[in-house]
């Protein structure tokens, strides 16, 4: 398997790192370029959010009718022009287009999806937290890079280093990602709606995750500099910004390690809701500390304790997606996910701005105490992808036009066929009947 995830994780980890690598610098370098003023770099900072979050949906549908690798390919390109716009602009204007397109060029939810195509659901949470640590140890050496690259030999050093990046993921994806499995199933792809992702509640609550997710976390990447570095009598504790390597990476560590658990029990031993309730508590606990302490360590142990209850949601959120969603769907499932992501991103940061300017850090973080609340409730309430199951059915024993009846059944949520290991999956209700039932209603 890890060969398998290997080359697509780090597709998305050079991508990443290619949007993390301008993120220290990016905004003094906005506001001092031809046009620029402080909101206008304010956008050039999140931009990339807001076309991410527009764009996420059509490339998941795109997928899903015309190849993953495909579709990859287009955003990838499209992420190069972004970056090379952004790398050649000499006016503020010029760079927001560049921003703008680097997020147009939305491949995470296929990759995500192509990862669901590859590996079987049993062990999707552990592809899933590869994906997710190569991400993290792009964000880390980006945060390394930036400043040293940036500071030394201009900022748009840091673009064309992107754009090249990205040509060595197109590289790897044509050299060392396997293709796809064919998969034949009975849906009529061409009939299927944007609302019929909706259809299903789970996917619903799914969304909704997503969006709690993505917002906590921009309102902590918002108050963690910005606290750290306020002088003492602004409330804050008066680190110099070549300080703050010095909280990330203690709490990125422990992060990185809560996921590894996480993904275990979340899957393997089918605790995929406790998982996330645990990970609502820490984060509900950050925020006690973040908003209240008094002294630097405590609001560090803060940030450790988001830290972990972040990352600990990264090995499950889109695996639980794609467990809810039919085949024909996964693309445009995970892609409606990604979008509310990346609304989160964009509510969350806004909510922060206001909150900041307005009140204080208190203020903000009695917010999201109230948040993680109603995310603790939302997550208890809703029903634990675990619940479904798999058979796995060899073609050369078992017969289709049997297999495609079983959906008749109310305990079988669907069934298809993948002609490349020729074998049929039926997924299934647990709670309404086990593997050796199923096998049975074929003899």
């Amino acid at each position: 398997m890890f060969k398998q995830i290997l080359p697509l994780s780090s597709i998305v980890a050079l991508r990443f790192f290619g949007l993390f690598i301008v993120l220290p610098v990016l905004s003094v370098y906005a506001t001092n370029i031809e046009g620029g003023t402080p909101l206008l770099a304010g956008i050039v900072m999140g931009g990339y959010a807001l076309t991410q979050a527009i764009f996420q949906v059509p490339f998941g549908i795109m997928s899903d009718r015309m190849g993953r690798k495909k579709v990859l390919l287009f955003g990838l390109l499209i992420f190069i022009a972004g970056s090379v716009m952004a790398a050649m602009a000499d006016n503020i204007y010029m760079l927001l287009i560049g921003r703008f397109l680097q997020g147009a060029g939305a491949i995470g939810s296929v990759v995500t999806a192509m990862i669901a195509d590859i590996v079987k659901e049993e062990q999707r949470a552990h592809a899933m937290a590869i994906m997710g640590g190569t991400i993290a140890l792009s964000f880390s050496l980006a945060m390394i890079v930036a400043p040293i690259v940036g500071g030394n030999w201009g900022i748009d050093k840091l673009f064309w280093i992107t754009a090249a990046l990205s040509v060595m993921a197109i590289g790897i994806l044509f050299t060392a990602v396997p293709k796809p499995p064919t998969i034949v199933h009975s849906y009529e792809t061409d009939k299927v709606g944007i609302m019929d992702v909706f259809k299903d509640k789970s996917l619903t609550r799914m969304y909704i995750t997503f969006l709690f997710h993505s917002s906590v976390m921009t309102m902590a990447f918002f108050i963690i500099p910005l606290v750290m570095t306020q002088a003492l009598a602004d409330g804050g504790f008066g680190w110099e910004k070549s300080e703050l390597w010095k909280v990330y990476l203690p709490a990125m560590i422990f992060g990185l390690i809560a996921m590894g658990p996480a993904a275990v029990f979340g899957e393997k031993y089918g605790k995929g809701k406790e998982i996330f309730m645990i990970s609502v508590g820490f984060i509900f606990l950050a925020f006690l500390a973040m908003g209240f302490s008094s002294t630097a360590w405590l609001f560090i142990v803060g940030v450790t304790f988001f830290f972990i209850g972040f990352m600990m949601f990264e090995p499950l959120l889109q695996s639980f997606v794609s467990k809810f969603a039919k085949v024909h769907q996964k693309g445009m499932a995970i892609g409606v996910a990604n979008t509310f992501g990346y609304m989160g991103i964009f509510l969350g940061g806004i909510l922060a701005g206001f909150l900041m300017n307005n009140y204080n850090r208190e203020t903000l973080a009695t917010v999201v105490v109230g948040i993680t609340i109603l995310w603790f409730i939302w997550v208890a309430t809703m029903p634990s992808p675990n619940n479904r199951g798999n058979v796995y059915l060899p073609l050369d024993i078992f017969d289709r036009e049997k297999i495609a009846a079983l959906v008749e059944h109310e305990a079988i949520v669907e069934s298809y066929v993948n002609e490349t290991e020729n074998v049929a999956v039926v997924k299934y209700e647990k709670d309404m009947i086990d593997e050796d039932e199923v096998r049975g209603m074929l003899s």
